[in-house]
């Protein structure tokens, strides 16, 4: 990742890590047009949400002059934990008169772009 990088998150998205993961690994490494056609074609609840945070890293990397878009890349892409919702104040009754917390899942959603140094 030598060079300009340009970066982008999506923190306390309302989708579990586990469900983008799959999503995202789609796209690591691939250009960000490439990336961006994929993700048009992917029938998961995240696909949306990650091709948001690659057009807002794209929007990022516009505001440099010296950088061609079209050579962007998606050089790392990550899908990490967030915070539980409601994990402490709400429950849901179980078997033999037990509770369980309602566990609402978040994740972090990061992507950084570099520009490729192959020469077309």
């Amino acid at each position: 990742m030598a060079g300009k990088t340009f970066r982008a998150k999506h923190r306390f998205a309302r989708i579990t890590a586990r469900k983008a993961r799959p999503v995202m690994d789609l796209v690591r490494g691939h250009g960000v047009n490439e990336a961006l056609n994929t993700l048009r074609f992917v029938h998961r609840r995240a696909a949306p949400m990650i091709a948001k945070v690659i057009k807002s890293a794209l929007a990022n990397a516009g505001q440099d002059l010296d950088v061609d878009v079209n050579r962007l890349f998606v050089a790392d892409a990550r899908v990490d934990d967030g915070p539980l919702l409601g994990g402490r104040y709400r429950w849901r009754p179980r078997a033999m008169g037990r509770v369980y917390p309602i566990r609402k899942r978040t994740s972090h959603l990061s992507i950084i772009l570099a520009e490729s140094t192959a020469v077309e």
